[in-house]
């Protein structure tokens, strides 16, 4: 199962990713998280100790100029535009469980039409990780879905996109339904976060969204205490007993 997280930031995708990834982990499965926000919080959510000190893929320039065939020095260097990822997940993976971690970083957007080698790096690690057909990923988006393009987001099984109940969040996810459009992802879905009651409820099915909704989970006051202490988010039985719900969904969708 290869899945996109994506949403308005701060509405809950990181969390929503984690516990994706923690469900899979308690199904057996072996699990390839990525880190693709500009804003890389998923090693916290997971529980990874110190994730501060955790140095993204798009900041280590020697990696960079070797993978992508830069001189030391050039200006406006040219660089590959294919190359050879296969050894990067192994090398700088970090492991909790079965759950592996790659934390890719900030990159210069893709979305106008430029290209950096960072961004043409950490989208190739990403289409060649599509590849694995015997483990499951969960991919922390940000807001946009540039680091897929086309091509590489027809790889993708589903785009979940996690909409609280307010109207920019609503906003965003309309206009990431309309990315996900151009770039032909097939099956996008919606995912309610911190949903306080019936009110919620109603608020997110009156706004008429282009999608449907899978899955909504429940305002947890214990959430902000377990990313404070680092604590497994997938321990509280509320959030737990959702992603295991939204999970099989997906499966039963993906058989059908």
């Amino acid at each position: 199962m290869k899945l996109a997280v994506s949403g308005k930031g701060g509405a809950g995708k990181t969390t929503i990713a984690s516990l994706l990834c923690r469900g899979l982990e308690s199904r057996g499965r072996e699990v390839i998280a990525i880190d693709a926000d500009s804003n890389p919080n998923l090693a916290g959510a997971l529980g990874f100790p110190a994730p501060e000190q955790i140095t993204p893929l798009s900041e280590m320039k020697d990696l960079i100029r070797q993978k992508m065939g830069i001189e030391r020095g050039a200006f406006a260097p040219y660089f590959r535009m294919n190359p050879d990822v296969a050894d990067i997940p192994n090398r700088f993976r970090l492991t909790s469980g079965t759950v592996q971690l790659l934390v890719m970083g900030a990159i210069a957007r893709g979305d106008s039409g430029c290209a950096c080698p960072e961004f043409s790096l950490i989208r190739s690690i990403i289409s060649y990780l599509l590849l694995n057909k015997d483990q499951d990923m969960v991919v922390d988006m940000e807001a946009g879905l540039e680091h897929l393009g086309r091509g590489v987001a027809e790889k993708v099984d589903a785009l979940l996109i996690v909409v609280q109940p307010d109207r920019v969040s609503c906003l965003t996810a309309a206009r990431i339904h309309q990315l996900a459009r151009d770039l032909h992802i097939r099956n996008v879905y919606g995912v309610g976060n911190r949903i306080a009651g019936d009110g919620d409820l109603d608020y997110l099915q009156r706004q008429a969204l282009p999608f449907q909704f899978i899955s909504y989970f429940p305002a947890c006051g214990l959430v902000r205490q377990s990313e404070r202490d680092g604590s497994n988010l997938f321990a509280i039985p509320a959030l737990r007993q959702e992603a295991e719900n939204l999970i099989a969904h997906l499966a039963e969708k993906a058989d059908g």
